[in-house]
């Protein structure tokens, strides 16, 4: 009884948005996780120390999504700086790799379900590495604290929402093939329901050897001889990661990609994350145009944000990749005179019949070539008493990534976030598979600054592709629309086609899309999810926000 009236506690704190005072202010896609980050603040933790707890307790709660199976990327502000620090916790490509991993015999790219599951889509996980560097960094608890809420929710158990009652019915059959994950998440044969209480005691043994023997315990010894086992044995697609990929593997510190919006700068992550340089290439094309005196209602301003979408994601799909690699012409491609002329494409009223990459100054010749990414992922936000911040967002890739368990977790299948064709008509491909090499992402956390260099918008999304795009209209409807970050978080969902516009529907005025329609794509609804979750400063202070469509929470004391 205890444990469902913190539950229900958790789920009644977004009801009214607070402002932190003393202790800070937080938010996730699940309130358990919520709750573990709040816990650590009230020890005393940083807001680095909460992010890390909310990702422990992912793993639990949310193993579709994310958790130390995978990796993830996080922007930190420690008040001191003029803009964030930032931590690549981006899973690797194992030694062996090769650009041709998901060719099949006859020369053809695998279809996406084949390369998924099991082994062989398995990158050598960060978020285990870039966790123990944000702690050595910023960390004021102690490292075994931050484990704790997490373990308690292994040992004890966490009941099941209908989040996960959901993807695991949708994959059912797919993780039918794997043993080990049907022994966590399944009930008398078949998938767990809504208020079954899951147990997961392996995890929890997991999490209490990180929590005693520091991240050697994860890249070593019998955490990462089961990583491994779980990998080269798999039932379905064996894989070849080796000790010695773990050994190895080093999450990088590297700068932040900032650039100006109106009167504000928005900081986010550099490649191999395209989230940052994708959303900025929007800003920077739609920065001519008034949004604000045309408003959220007006069919028009998205028209704009449609436009400036598919010639920023052309460019995307063509130059982004690991730096380590290929040269990414990051600087180029947000040049202010660049994007004046990428704007110059946008016609307010007619959408263009094709959407070409542009030529950033000295950009290598490329081919542009699909990232498999999918619709997945989480992302949390934390900032403490001491106005220090924490934005972060954590995957496994695709719905419990390749399906297999390690030690009680998902270990991710990032592999195929790797664009599958290596090359084209003898161009090649910046995403395509390499030994050692990080794969290209679409998360998106972001901290935005005004004026005077002081944080105001820390956020960030769930989602593939698409995060680039619930990140961009919430900075967009908080920005131009004046709207409260909550009421932005909610706007509809925006996304294409090939040759379509994908809007919610159900969250546009009456009229809104045939109007749409009448600039010259064909518009169709789609009421696809997104889980945006941020914080932002207001006159009473922090106020945090989670995404109306998800079962996340914001928390403040």
């Amino acid at each position: 009884m205890k444990k469902l009236l913190i539950l229900a506690l958790a789920w009644l704190s977004l009801s009214v948005p607070a402002s932190a005072q003393n202790v800070g202010v937080v938010s996730s896609a699940d309130p358990r996780a919520t709750e573990a980050g709040m816990e650590i603040l009230r020890g005393g933790g940083s807001a680095s120390d909460a992010a890390m707890a909310m990702m422990l307790a992912l793993t639990v709660v949310e193993p579709q999504s994310s958790g130390i199976g995978g990796g993830g990327f996080l922007l930190y502000d420690d008040g001191k700086a003029e803009k964030p620090f930032t931590i690549n916790g981006r899973e690797t490509a194992p030694a062996t790799a090769k650009p041709d991993r998901f060719i099949d015999s006859e020369g053809k790219p695998l279809g996406f379900r084949t390369a998924v599951l099991g082994g062989r889509s398995v990158g050598v996980p960060g978020n285990i590495d870039l966790m123990a560097k944000a702690h050595r960094k910023w960390g004021k608890a102690k490292w075994s604290a931050i484990f704790a809420p997490a373990i308690r929710l292994a040992e004890d158990g966490f009941v099941v929402n209908k989040t996960l009652e959901t993807r695991l019915g949708q994959f059912q059959s797919a993780m039918s093939q794997f043993p080990e994950a049907q022994k966590i998440y399944w009930v008398d044969g078949a998938p767990a329901k809504a208020g079954t209480i899951i147990r997961n005691p392996e995890l929890a043994k997991t999490l209490r050897q990180l929590a005693k023997r520091g991240p050697k315990a994860f890249y070593s010894g019998p955490v990462a001889r089961s990583i491994v086992t779980a990998v080269q044995k798999s039932p379905v697609s064996p894989g070849d990661m080796t000790l010695g990929d773990l050994a190895k593997y080093k999450a990088k510190e590297q700068n932040a990609v900032c650039k100006p919006y109106r009167i504000y700068v928005v900081c986010g992550m550099g490649p191999p994350s395209s989230g940052a340089t994708t959303i900025l290439q929007m800003l920077g094309m739609l920065e001519r145009f008034d949004l604000g005196a045309m408003g959220k209602d007006n069919a028009r301003s998205w028209h704009l944000i449609s436009e400036a979408m598919r010639l920023a994601y052309a460019d995307r799909e063509k130059y982004l990749g690991d730096p380590d690699f290929v040269e990414v012409p990051v600087e180029a491609m947000l040049d202010r005179g660049y994007l004046v002329e990428r704007s110059k494409l946008i016609d307010p009223e007619r959408a263009a019949t094709s959407y070409n990459a542009g030529t950033p100054a000295n950009a290598k010749a490329r081919t542009p070539g699909m990232s498999g990414e999918v619709a997945g992922t989480t992302h949390f936000v934390a900032i403490d008493g001491k106005g220090r911040m924490a934005s972060m967002t954590s995957t496994i890739e695709g719905p419990f990534g390749s399906n297999q368990i390690a030690g009680g977790f998902f270990l991710n299948n990032e592999l195929t976030d790797f664009t599958f064709t290596p090359e084209r008509d003898g161009a090649p491909v910046a995403n395509r598979v390499q030994a050692g090499k990080r794969p290209l992402s679409s998360m998106s956390p972001t901290i935005v600054y005004d004026q005077s260099g002081k944080p105001v918008i820390a956020l960030g999304s769930a989602g593939g592709k698409r995060i680039i795009m619930h990140v961009a209209k919430t900075i967009i409807g908080r920005l131009d629309f004046g709207l409260p970050l909550a009421d932005a978080i909610a706007l509809p969902n925006l996304y294409f086609t090939e040759n379509e516009i994908m809007i919610e529907k159900s969250r546009v005025p009456a009229l809104f899309v045939e109007q749409l329609a009448m600039l010259g794509k064909p518009v169709i609804d789609l009421d696809f999810p997104s889980k945006v979750n941020g914080a932002e400063l207001t006159a009473k202070g922090w106020v945090g926000a989670a995404d109306p469509r998800s079962e996340g929470t914001a928390r403040a004391e």
